[in-house]
């Protein structure tokens, strides 16, 4: 064979199957809102007639015997119904396929459970796992967000009902005092100043909230002594303590020093601090710990709470969660004084994940109380 009738060969094939290419594309572009199996069926028919429009021109032109010729033609034929047909048959595992993930996008909902792909191409397999991880986050999203509703629900209900508590028992006080039928006006007017102050905390406590879930919260991050923080805690709760009759301890390792905001890190120690000695019944015992770890620093703190049901870990943090749900504070001047609205802890939260830490809390096997933990890590993010 000449060079030039390989030439030839090859441009009348090329031509041939540069026809049937051309025509193929055209039909795709004009079908390609059909369904898959439609496209690969397109696909495989216009590989095979490029070839099979090739193999019947160069026989035509070689002059060969009618018989010869018959055989290609049949030989070619075959060899193209027999790909159209292997494509029919590919076509109906990848619809199938190609189903079951619409079913999960569809099921990318609340309480729905999406049916994964086992099988079919590696890449399909790996979007449906990724289709798998988008509904478990959606859902976490979607259980967090109705959590927070009916945290915020519960904080509009109880607030309004702690507020309206001392409000009313002050008119009744002021009222008294005006009438002149007050049997104690100076222990009136003792009670109207504490539960004033308790208002006023109650709403610091709100302004702090509002801070922090609005992301405005500014931190002024300094190297700080840990001892000499938990040591301040400790001093400034001690007279809770001493009225509930609750012991004091702390041991924090020595030369322990943690980058943090000052005001912020007090406030967490504080509220946990009060938080432990109101949970913790007389003659009990709370314990402050801070030590090293991998991730940073951790403070430990732990009270004699007697533990908490799954349900109430869960729900600790929550705003305005107080562990029940009677509205029915201390009278002020008991020991402990009023408990407040149950903002404590999520201030504590709050506090914390700004400073990108965690905090979290455990039940104590031993003794039957709580540990909380704070990990603040060495250094805050910019």
């Amino acid at each position: 064979m000449t060079l030039a009738d390989l030439a030839q060969i090859v441009g009348v094939a090329a031509l041939a199957a540069g026809l049937v290419g051309a025509l193929g594309l055209g039909v795709a572009w004009a079908t390609r809102a059909w369904s898959l199996r439609w496209q690969l069926l397109v696909l495989a028919a216009a590989a095979g007639l490029g070839g099979y429009a090739g193999t019947l021109a160069i026989a035509w032109q070689m002059f060969i015997s009618s018989h010869d010729l018959l055989v290609v033609t049949v030989v070619s034929t075959v060899s193209l119904l027999m790909a159209v047909a292997l494509a029919v048959a590919m076509s109906w595992p990848l619809a199938r396929w190609s189903a079951t993930l619409q079913g999960q996008v569809r099921s990318l909902g609340p309480g729905l459970v999406p049916g994964a792909v086992t099988t079919g191409p590696r890449e399909w397999r790996a979007l449906s796992d990724e289709l798998a991880e988008a509904q478990r986050r959606l859902e976490q999203a979607r259980l967090r967000e109705l959590r927070l509703e009916e945290s915020r629900r519960e904080l509009v209900s109880w607030v309004s009902h702690d507020l309206r508590t001392p409000l009313a028992g002050m008119r009744a006080m002021a009222e008294a005092l005006e009438d002149g039928l007050a049997p104690d006006p100076s222990r009136f007017h003792r009670q109207i100043r504490v539960e004033v102050d308790r208002m006023a905390a109650m709403v610091d406590d709100l302004f702090e909230l509002s801070r922090i879930h609005a992301g405005v919260l500014r931190l002024t991050p300094t190297t700080l002594a840990l001892g000499d923080l938990v040591s301040e805690a400790i001093a400034g709760a001690d007279p809770l303590a001493r009225a509930r009759n609750v012991r004091l301890g702390g041991d924090v390792d020595a030369d322990l020093e943690v980058t943090a905001d000052p005001a912020g890190l007090s406030r967490v120690l504080s509220n946990l601090l009060v938080n432990a000695i109101r949970h913790t019944p007389s003659d009990g015992v709370v314990e402050v710990i801070g030590r090293r770890h991998d991730d940073g620093v951790e403070v430990l703190v732990s009270d004699g709470c007697g533990g908490l049901r799954q349900d109430e870990i869960e729900r600790v943090f929550d705003l305005g969660w107080q562990g029940e749900q009677a509205r029915t504070p201390s009278a002020a001047g008991t020991p402990g004084g009023p408990t407040g609205a149950g903002l404590g802890l999520a201030i504590v939260k709050g506090i914390v994940e700004a400073h990108h830490g965690r905090v979290g809390v455990e039940n104590l096997p031993a003794d039957g109380g709580c540990r909380f933990s704070v990990l603040l890590p060495r250094a805050v993010p910019a």
